[in-house]
């Protein structure tokens, strides 16, 4: 059962939520929330099942699956609060969110803190525009991934993958695993994008050609893909003429850069920069707007896994004590509500330790006027904590009453003012 406040609520459980959601609970974060549209927990981690994550957090080499588990496994035993297969639809600049689920229907909850753990996206062949037939077989590479080593279904048998991007040359490889045959890998840039290790480890070591300043300049097919028109560029990304060359093959992987996923960023006022993205943060991951932070590959994105884990632990502690700040000087807070012939008061709160320096003074209007005398009087429940004498009162008249300094400890004990106009 979903609560309607919680101290931290973490969009996203990849390795930046989870490592939030943890830290802020160890922080001292009493109710911690973690919203994740997937069925499972672990984010794009559940399907990377290939080695390399944990050699910084945990000196291990492990595959995606079991460096998550380990989270997975904490978040558990710290009592973590877990909302899956949900889609937040809207975050306010006041920390209000709106979610939907299958589980609690349509969800309106509060949050002292937010940590922001979208993660990315990568670029389609729309947003580089290639030119060509729209046939099947043309996919991401994160796509071809999840199919390969989630939902067991082979893409295609002949590939060409287009951008040196990690997760590219990784899919190359597992793809020569599975038996296809890995064409060629075609980079616009003059240089390799993603890491030295995965070109080693997954291009050289399976001898699967790169070829640098060149890109895809049509896809050929009609039903499906048939072959790829690859040609050289220049060092202004320009084709050269009579460089081109037709490839056969039946899919086309693209490994063309990530985005990161801010669409919920936007809608919670957060500032972003045009360079990365992502959001601006402070040195604890807090974003433009006070009480939202962001962690991981939303923020920009990181070479390593590890790294992202360790932004989560930063924002995650910084929510928590964002959070437990907040909860701190809520609590110091009363509210001050209208009783009795009151139609409002100023201030609406008041902050309970504000009496240790000085009385305070409340201002109000009544609804009717009273041509006879009166008690202004400040209630807790039924306990009075002050009143005030006046001679009438009226509506176009403003009222006064000071709470005094030596209302101190009946203040203390209230979680609300009433303040009322009853004839004397």
């Amino acid at each position: 059962m979903l609560k309607q406040k919680y101290d931290v609520v973490v969009i996203g459980s990849g390795p930046a939520g989870l490592a939030a959601a943890i830290e802020a609970k160890k922080t001292g974060a009493e109710d911690v929330l973690i919203i994740e549209r997937a069925k499972e927990l672990g984010g794009i981690l559940q399907q990377c099942i290939h080695n390399g994550f944990g050699v910084e957090i945990f000196k291990e080499d492990l595959p995606g699956p079991a460096y998550a588990q380990r989270f997975i496994d904490q978040v558990e035993e710290l009592g973590v609060e877990t909302l899956l297969d949900a889609m937040v639809l809207d975050i306010t600049p006041a920390r209000h969110i709106y979610a939907i689920s299958k589980w609690s229907g349509f969800a309106e909850l509060d949050a002292r803190a937010i940590v922001l753990a979208m993660g990315c996206r990568e670029r389609t062949r729309a947003q580089i525009r290639i030119p060509g037939t729209r046939p099947a077989g043309v996919y991401t590479a994160g796509t071809a991934q999840r199919f390969v080593n989630i939902e067991g279904y082979m893409p295609g048998n002949r590939f060409v993958i287009l951008g040196s991007g990690d997760i590219g040359m990784i899919m190359a490889r597992r793809l020569t695993f599975e038996g296809a045959k890995v064409e060629r890998v075609l980079e616009i840039m003059p240089f390799l994008t993603g890491l030295t290790r995965n070109y080693v480890q997954c291009l050289l070591d399976w001898d699967i050609p790169l070829q640098l300043s060149h890109t895809v300049s049509r896809i050929l097919g009609n039903r499906r893909v048939e072959a790829v028109e690859a040609v050289q560029v220049d060092e202004k990304w320009q084709p050269i003429p009579g460089t081109e060359e037709i490839i056969p093959c039946d899919t086309l992987l693209l490994s063309v850069g990530l985005i990161p996923e801010n669409e919920l960023s936007r809608k919670a006022g957060v500032a972003l920069d045009p360079v990365t993205g992502g959001p601006y943060v402070d040195e604890g991951m807090q974003t433009s707007v006070p009480g939202i932070f962001a962690a991981g590959n939303v923020v920009h994105v990181y070479d390593l896994v590890d790294w992202v884990t360790e932004a989560g632990f930063l924002a995650g502690r910084s929510a928590a004590k964002f959070a437990i700040a907040e909860r701190k000087r809520t609590a110091r807070q009363v509210k001050l509500q209208p009783g009795d012939n009151i139609r409002y008061i100023v201030p609406h709160v008041m902050d309970k330790e504000s009496l240790a320096e000085s009385d305070q003074r409340l201002q109000m209007r009544v609804i009717k006027p009273i041509e006879e005398k009166v008690w202004v009087e400040v209630l807790d429940g039924e306990n009075l904590v002050t009143r005030k004498s006046q001679r009438y009162v009226r509506p176009g008249e403003m009222v006064t009453v000071d709470i005094p300094q030596k209302a101190y400890d009946a203040v203390q004990k209230a979680d609300t003012l009433t303040v009322r106009v009853v004839r004397r």
